[in-house]
């Protein structure tokens, strides 16, 4: 998506979501720069959305992440964040 990334991660139980959050950013903001001058000026946003979901719902997740682009050209990502709220 143009405006956001969905992910579906395991964290081990002490892994810190801020510090992955922190880690995954500043990785891909530096691979993204490598990649073309075009992106020289990229930055994430301040925050992030961090959900827990059970095992059961995993591949429900995994289904959602791959259609995402095709989801959000029916519902948008701010609407769907707000009704998440």
């Amino acid at each position: 998506m143009t405006d956001h990334v969905h992910l579906a991660i395991d964290l081990g139980r002490t892994v810190c979501v801020a510090d992955f959050a922190k880690r995954i950013k500043q990785a891909s903001s530096v691979w993204l720069k490598e990649q073309s001058r075009e992106h020289h000026r990229f930055e994430w946003q301040a925050g992030y959305g961090a959900f827990s979901v059970g095992q059961s719902q995993l591949p429900k997740l995994i289904e959602y992440i791959d259609n995402q682009e095709e989801h959000h050209r029916k519902v948008g990502f701010r609407e769907e964040y707000l009704r998440l709220l």
